[in-house]
């Protein structure tokens, strides 16, 4: 059988100082966007021997990277300069608790003032490449 290859990356790019929780809830919500957007990278359900169904996760990796603010503001002007789609998670939705603050948390600020802590992004391989230039490969 010959490997799968993918045309298309799936990132997750985290802001470097984020403790270990805050980055785990971040890819968390972020990655939740990118299957809600996008349901065709979605695989079928899981079922294991014994005949337990589990739910249908990405049919492809989900890389996770990190970098600094301004790697994180550059990478989003980059993405939407190029219209990849891209769920974003900032600072000001650690202190809210739903989905409706979230959204005007991020509504009230102009888009070159986020101050963002996360985005995650799906598209061709090279743009995404591109997109992330000047961030790493996560470490916890």
């Amino acid at each position: 059988m010959e490997p799968i290859r993918f045309d298309t990356k799936i990132a997750v790019l985290l802001r470097d100082d984020l403790l270990a929780w805050q980055s785990l809830n971040v890819s968390a919500f972020l990655v939740s966007g990118i299957a809600a957007a996008l349901p065709d990278l979605v695989g079928e359900p899981y079922e294991d021997a014994d005949g337990t169904s589990y739910l249908a996760m990405f049919r492809q990796p989900v890389l996770v990277f990190s970098g600094g603010k301004e790697v994180l503001a550059a990478a989003h002007s980059r993405a939407v300069a190029r219209g990849l789609p891209m769920s974003v998670f900032t600072s000001d939705l650690f202190s809210t608790g739903n989905d409706r603050d979230n959204r005007s948390a991020v509504r009230a600020v102009r888009r070159d003032d986020l101050d963002l802590v996360g985005l995650a992004l799906h598209g061709p391989k090279n743009a995404v490449d591109k997109v992330l230039k000047g961030s790493r490969m996560y470490r916890s």
